[in-house]
């Protein structure tokens, strides 16, 4: 359900090969940044947070919507945007990069099914080893047990 044919291919965050967020979707924040870097923190905007509005976008289909929204539950806002943060770098741009790399992995690995795990018996070779091994106990402990000078 990805709009890729009418938006152009740098204004869409890749997430999967079936996948793409067209930016336009992307409400993009900037601050300021704490923590080191001098003056240069206490001018400049290099915070960068992003939120996606899962179930307003249009770039997912309805399994999909729903498969992120059970994921991905316990870090979305209360509309149901997921929020995601980058102050790494002093440079804004690298940090909205970073943010748009995180925000597209995160998705990539929610939307991950994992395999059903498909029940199996033991081979009768197994059964057999495991029946073996037990009478080699049961007949160290009784041997154990007649040669006692209790």
């Amino acid at each position: 359900m990805t709009d890729g044919s009418q938006v152009a291919p740098e204004n869409l965050l890749a997430v999967n090969g079936s996948l793409s967020i067209p930016r336009n979707e992307l409400d993009v924040r900037v601050s300021r940044s704490s923590g080191a870097g001098g003056q240069h923190v206490n001018k400049t905007s290099s915070r960068v947070e992003i939120f996606w509005n899962i179930p307003a976008s249009r770039a997912v289909t309805d399994v999909q919507r729903n498969r992120l929204l059970e994921k991905l539950a316990s870090r979305l806002t209360s509309d149901g945007s997921i929020r995601v943060v980058a102050s790494d770098m002093r440079s804004q741009s690298r940090n909205r990069e970073l943010a748009e790399e995180r925000l597209a992995d995160t998705i990539r690995r929610a939307l991950i099914v994992p395999k059903k795990r498909r029940a199996t018996r033991p081979t009768r070779a197994a059964k057999e080893a495991r029946l073996e091994s037990k009478k080699r106990q049961s007949h160290k402990k009784s041997e154990r047990r007649k040669n006692s000078f209790d």
